[in-house]
């Protein structure tokens, strides 16, 4: 569900999520461990080379069609010793990701490709991904959002809540398909009921809700 618009409702507010994640690593580099941290999907790599230039072993995973792609921007960073690329999707997490036990693990909009209950389970794996005490950031498109409008599945419970955009909108964004919207308190049972501690969570002011649990 990537796109490359800027200062739309589906890139407003990743900075703040960010900033969070980059205080934690900060907080917990140590001489004696290096941060690991995992990005799903990779987007264009500067989030990964900004937690490589902290000390951080970065693990960024996407489709294999990008992975041409996402090695040249690697290479090009100069920072192949610390970011490395492998193949896979919220749909198909391998059983064994580079990295793991991860310190971070930041997942960008992937989920709302997902019924709730898949994105649910997967959440959940994606905790036992963690280290005991690690944490996980997730960004999510919001039912509040302006994508919302006109969205089939607005009145539908979080639980049923799988439709297409409006026509207008995935015209304007190319988002096609099914996606399930989340307000804020959807996403903060989504964490709950995956088994995390729930952190803090926040909608932006163009309607994204973002959240940061903790794998106890």
């Amino acid at each position: 569900m990537e796109t490359n618009i800027i200062a739309n409702p589906l890139e407003a507010g990743s900075d703040e999520l960010e900033r969070y994640a980059m205080e934690e690593c900060v907080k917990r580099q140590r001489l004696e461990h290096r941060v690991s941290v995992l990005i799903l999907p990779a987007g264009r790599c500067e989030m990964a080379i900004k937690f490589a230039r902290l000390g951080a072993t970065v693990t960024v995973a996407d489709d294999a069609a990008r992975q041409q792609e996402i090695q040249g921007r690697i290479l090009a960073s100069g920072l192949g010793e610390q970011i490395r690329f492998q193949v896979a999707t919220l749909g198909q997490l391998p059983d064994e990701l580079a990295g793991q036990p991860f310190d971070i693990i930041i997942v960008r909009r992937g989920l709302c490709g997902l019924p709730y209950d898949i994105a649910r389970q997967i959440t959940r794996q994606l905790l036992l991904r963690l280290r005991i005490g690690g944490k996980l950031y997730l960004s999510i498109l919001g039912l509040h959002s302006e994508l919302g409008q006109g969205y089939a599945g607005a009145e539908t419970p979080i639980e049923q809540r799988f439709s297409p955009l409006s026509p207008a909108l995935i015209k304007k964004y190319g988002i096609q398909g099914e996606v399930c919207l989340y307000t804020e308190r959807n996403l903060f049972m989504l964490l709950l009921e995956a088994g995390a501690s729930v952190l803090r969570t926040l909608t932006t002011t163009y309607g994204n809700v973002k959240g940061i649990a903790v794998r106890v």
